[in-house]
């Protein structure tokens, strides 16, 4: 086992892998940039090391500064998190000409995996089902743009090769849109991943988003972990994510996990790493993509499976073999992840930075908190506006619905503001509770999602009025010497401070 590890991130992931660290004896070392110097990952770390400026291009982009790092600090190994590095093969690379250990897959697996025009050539040769699209790369006119996707069938779907994250990504409906399209994806593809290349598939209209984990160790042992059902999205990036899918079967769930073994033995593949499906109205499964990285909704897979991801993540990195078997990985109850972010649902869901007052995290039977917050951390403008992640566990869907209604409800952070009240109205949503959802959830339920919650202000105002009569009350018995009459108002007084416990008052 590693002595010592680099954590080439911030935020919760970075606390995320300094607790797993912890619990196998590792020291960790983080690094930080000038606005993250009293953040908290910073605080919980055996070491820290100022990195740069908060551009992450001059901070946690730095390949030779996270290397110069942890060669200064003595670490051995390099996590990387999710974002950033932790799918850049040359960084992978470098760490490895460094005499680093990257704690992740190989470059030659990143690279097979991350340009989706060649991971769909292997998945075809591994036998996994690819949505109907072209066979390689587009670098034709439009004119032949619009031939190919007659060929595939209208509508269809402009990827960039070296996508995420929905950049570079447009749906055509019919040809009079192929060449504004076709254009506006390859110049998004050049800008943000400085490549044009793209190709072109068939779009699956309300699709189903279904993942599953997978772990391979250097030995050739694979083992995959169920599946989690992510289809609450928001703009291509996901909300809501779940374990296991209400509409997986076990023997569904055991041909999804032979073909995403299959997906991750064709590119090599070692560590943890997701790899996604759509599933159309028929109950057809397609191959989208592998994500070689560890996964922000990772816990609820830990939660079902009772297994420790990060930690197993770290073994296989140090050269051990995996402690299971698949038959020893069996889902128990069910689980639910909420991204909690400083944006305001309101306004678009404009990122809101600011500095954080009061803190009230969720607790109790079933609810896990996996986040970077803290009383007078000011929350930057310059990164990602995801702060933590609340997740609830329940012998049934049911139960951790109603688990995770109680956390949201508990949760409190002053002084931002925060997506929490558009998660409760998503929670109590009716058609999310009967798990009927595709990827286009929030978009067909805007209206009700996005209706201004009144019920604290309504809450708010009864409160106002309440401690108005309890003063009064008060006023009244000490002037008649009648106690009384201050007792008969202790329930408005237990009204007040509930109120104020769920966060609802200031």
């Amino acid at each position: 086992m590693f002595k010592k590890v680099l954590i080439a991130n911030r935020g919760e992931i970075a606390v995320r892998v300094i607790r797993a660290c912890w619990d196998l004896g590792v020291k960790t070392v983080a690094v930080y940039s000038a606005v993250d110097r009293d953040a908290p990952h910073v605080r919980q770390a055996d070491e820290a090391v100022l990195i740069g400026p908060a551009p992450a291009s001059e901070s946690y982009l730095r390949i030779d500064k996270l290397i110069e790092v942890a060669k200064q600090t003595g670490a051995e190994a390099i996590h990387p998190g999710y974002g950033f590095l932790a799918e850049n093969a040359d960084f992978a690379e470098a760490c490895a000409a460094a005499g680093l250990v990257f704690i992740g897959p190989s470059a030659a697996a990143m690279r097979a995996v991350g340009d989706k025009v060649e991971a769909r050539k292997r998945m075809i040769a591994a036998g996994v089902p690819v949505v109907p699209g072209t066979e390689g790369a587009f670098t034709g006119t439009p004119q032949e743009a619009v031939a190919e996707a007659k060929r595939i069938g209208f509508p269809v779907i402009i990827k960039a090769a070296a996508g995420g994250g929905g950049k570079g990504m447009r749906v055509v409906f019919d040809e009079a849109e192929m060449a504004s399209s076709l254009e506006r994806a390859q110049s998004e593809a050049r800008s943000s991943f400085a490549n044009e290349t793209v190709y072109i598939e068939r779009f699956i209209e309300r699709p189903r988003h279904i993942e599953v984990q997978v772990l391979f160790d250097g030995f050739g042992n694979g083992l995959f972990f169920g599946e989690r059902e992510c289809s609450i999205q928001r703009r291509h990036q996901k909300v809501v994510e779940e374990a296991p899918s209400p509409v997986i079967d076990s023997e569904t769930r055991q041909k999804l996990g032979e073909m995403a073994l299959s997906a991750a033995r064709a590119a090599d593949y070692v560590g943890a790493g997701t790899v996604e499906f759509l599933r159309d109205a028929n109950g057809s499964f397609y191959f989208m993509e592998v994500n070689a990285r560890l996964q922000v909704e990772h816990p609820v897979t830990e939660e079902v499976y009772g297994r420790d991801l990060v930690k197993a993540q770290i073994r296989v990195a140090a050269g051990e073999t995996l402690r299971w078997t698949q038959d020893q990985i069996r889902p128990i109850g069910h689980a639910i992840e909420c991204r909690i972010t400083a944006e305001d649902p309101d306004r678009n869901f404009m990122p809101c930075p600011g500095k954080i007052g009061a803190v009230r995290i969720p607790s109790g039977p079933g609810l896990r908190d996996d986040s970077a917050v803290a009383p007078g951390y000011t929350i930057p403008i310059s990164y990602d506006p995801m702060i933590g992640k609340l997740i609830a566990k329940g012998a049934s869907r049911e139960e951790a619905i109603r688990r995770m209604q109680r956390g949201l409800e508990e949760y409190r952070l002053e002084g931002i503001t925060t997506n929490i009240p558009f998660l409760r109205r998503l929670m109590d949503h009716p058609s999310f509770q009967e798990g009927d959802m595709d990827t286009s959830f929030i978009e067909q339920h805007e209206a009700e999602l996005m209706t201004t919650d009144t019920a604290p202000l309504k809450e708010i105002t009864i409160l106002a009025a309440a401690v108005h009569a309890y003063r009064t009350k008060i006023q009244s018995a000490m002037r008649h010497g009648d106690g009384a009459e201050s007792k008969g108002c202790d329930s408005t007084w237990l009204r007040l401070g509930r109120a104020r416990a769920l966060g609802r008052l200031s």
